[in-house]
């Protein structure tokens, strides 16, 4: 009320001066200029006239209102307050609803203008839909005008290339996300590397700074994501090399020869140990630094040496370093340049081959090396089934009825079933099954060659068969026809293992010749009329042990005679005549074949190899 008498006041004021200035100059009224001022001038006063009595108006209205809230206020005084009018506001409680009313109206205000900037924003993305609706709808008008033009051949014709740009162009935005998706997951698998090593190595109290700095990595990385462009990094082009310093070799030698566990071997690429070394030579020849591979390739031999001569008793460290060896010498033919081992590379391998120096000396030296590890497994191998042939090939009697029939009286070995040999908690056949298939599987992890494979089982089948024909010689419980029946029941199941793997060509099943043909002589008829055809089957046996045999054999009972006299010396007589290569009775347990490694290149590109962490070759690059 105040402001508005205030500036009723201000009003009267101007318009008095007004008057007086207009009454004072009689030339404003006259014709021409003036006169068009003088009734501009009085629009105007007519103006503020109106404005005047709108004032006025106003006035009376607020007095009127302010009355009202008066006779309102004593109201509540007289009511609330026993009439005391200081009561009502001595707290200062109008002032407090006043302010907080005004607090309430800008929170009101602010809350309107985030709606309507809101609005606005929704608006402006609306009318851009809108406007792309628009156009792809103007789009698909020319289309089908087009289309109603064109034969049915054009019209499918142009609807496939529309259909084509589209997807085009769908698969371009989706290759670019998929880009900056791999881009980022590379960053943070790096990042979650290094602060996963750095957690390891702090304390707790420490560990509070790591993970902020993992927060204000997601930060950027959504920071990144939404705004700023990301730098794209080209795919980088490997030459299938690895580099390292002299003074780093030994720490090489250590980490993926001496401390490396078959466990750990099993896990990765089979032979990547080979690969490694292979890619190091490649580098030592891509630099022509003869002293290094010299030194690269000496102490290779002597670590791997000194491995096997360590774990000389397990079999799966034994067979992977004849793996890996085997695998070495192959890659180093494959790579040599030599045009008898190029036939079946790839362009990209002929390229990769070496062309500064000529390693055949020290491939002769690994393949030395190799023969020296293949013994020692050989040994090994012989050494876990040892405790199994006899029993498995022998003794158990996987045929039941028959032991029966075993002659009475013996004082030698009794032989058991089945059954009694799983209560005893003796060795069986299936013992020598499952060691035969433990051999197979660890050959298998480490990918020995296929080739070589077969070599090794062929001299295992060799040793079961000398052990169990030694001591079949050697035992006159065994020598009844109802045993020879056993045993060769017992064989049918070493050949059917050799055909389950597929190792029947290899010459495993020639190597349980003299065992079979043995019992076979326990369950021929002996008499002088069979002659002829029991030399015809004992083909594989030397006199002495077929006349030992004879000899040991012993009726089932009383009703079966004992070998004549007559008939061992006519078969004597009739093996006089057959080539004697060897005379011995019992077969040496101890021999060995010679064994070859066939060249066997490999397909694997150097290039796509990666050394794994567990390696812990950090010291080494890729070129």
């Amino acid at each position: 009320m105040q402001e508005l008498e205030v500036d009723n006041s201000k009003l009267r004021e101007e318009l008095n001066r007004l008057r007086t200035a207009v009454a004072e100059d009689p030339a404003f009224f006259d014709d021409g200029e003036g006169s068009k001022a003088a009734r501009e001038f009085m629009d105007q006063f007519e103006a503020l006239q109106d404005e005047l009595e709108r004032r006025r108006e106003e006035c009376i209205q607020l007095r009127g209102i302010l009355a009202n809230r008066s006779l309102e206020t004593g109201m509540v005084v007289r009511e609330n307050y026993e009439g005391d009018s200081d009561r009502l506001n001595e707290d200062q409680e109008l002032a407090l609803a006043y302010s907080t009313q005004k607090q309430i109206l800008r929170m009101q205000e602010d809350q309107m203008d985030k709606m309507q900037k809101n609005f606005h924003i929704k608006e402006r993305e609306l009318r851009e839909q809108i406007e792309e609706l628009k156009v792809d709808n103007e789009r698909q008008q020319k289309l089908i005008g087009q289309n109603l033009t064109l034969t049915p051949e054009a019209r499918i014709e142009a609807t496939m290339q529309h259909e084509i740009t589209r997807l085009t162009s769908e698969n371009l935005d989706l290759r670019e996300t998929i880009d900056k998706e791999e881009q980022q997951i590379t960053k943070l698998k790096k990042a979650l590397k290094i602060y996963a090593k750095k957690l390891k190595s702090m304390e707790g109290s420490d560990k509070s700074d790591i993970l902020a700095e993992l927060e204000q990595l997601d930060i950027s990385r959504s920071v990144s994501g939404d705004g700023l462009p990301m730098v794209k990094h080209r795919d980088r082009e490997y030459m299938g090399m690895l580099e390292y310093k002299s003074e780093d070799e030994a720490r090489l030698i250590r980490n993926l020869i001496l401390d490396l566990k078959p466990k750990v071997a099993s896990g990765m690429l089979p032979g990547l140990p080979a690969y490694i070394l292979l890619m190091c030579i490649r580098h030592t020849d891509y630099s022509n630094d003869d002293e290094k591979v010299r030194s690269l390739l000496t102490n290779t031999i002597r670590a791997v040496k000194k491995v096997v001569k360590r774990g000389i008793d397990d079999i799966e460290t034994v067979s992977l370093w004849l793996a890996n060896i085997c695998r070495l010498l192959h890659s180093l033919k494959q790579y040599s340049g030599e045009k008898a081992f190029k036939s079946e590379n790839t362009p990209k391998q002929n390229e990769q081959c070496l062309r500064n120096f000529d390693l055949s000396e020290y491939r002769q030296i690994l393949s030395d090396q190799a023969v020296w590890i293949y013994q020692h497994l050989v040994k090994t191998l012989q050494s876990e089934l040892h405790p199994t042939v006899v029993p498995g090939i022998l003794e158990h009697e996987a045929i039941a009825g028959l032991s029966a029939g075993k002659p009475t009286g013996m004082r030698g070995r009794s032989s058991s079933n089945a059954r009694d040999l799983e209560e005893d908690h003796t060795y069986s056949l299936e013992h020598m099954m499952k060691s035969l298939n433990h051999f197979v599987k660890i050959f298998h992890v480490h990918a020995i060659d296929p080739e070589l494979s077969k070599q090794i089982f062929k001299q295992l089948h060799y040793y079961i068969c000398a052990q169990a024909l030694n001591n079949l010689l050697l035992r006159k419980d065994m020598c009844h026809w109802s045993k020879g029946m056993q045993i060769r029941y017992n064989i049918s199941h070493l050949e059917q293992w050799l055909r389950d793997h597929k190792l029947q060509d290899c010459g495993a099943t020639a190597m349980l010749e003299p065992l079979v043909q043995a019992s076979q002589l326990l369950q021929a008829r002996k008499t002088e009329a069979d002659v002829d055809s029991v030399c015809e089957m004992c083909s594989k046996l030397t006199l002495a042990q077929i006349v030992k045999i004879l000899n040991l054999y012993t009726p089932v009972n009383e009703f079966e005679e004992r070998v004549p006299i007559t008939f061992i010396r006519k078969i004597q007589e009739k093996l006089k005549s057959r080539p004697v290569e060897s005379n011995d009775l019992l077969m040496d347990t101890k021999k060995v074949y010679s064994v070859t490694f066939p060249f066997n290149p490999s397909s694997l590109a150097l290039e796509t190899i990666v050394v794994p962490e567990c390696l812990a070759l950090g010291f080494v690059n890729r070129v």
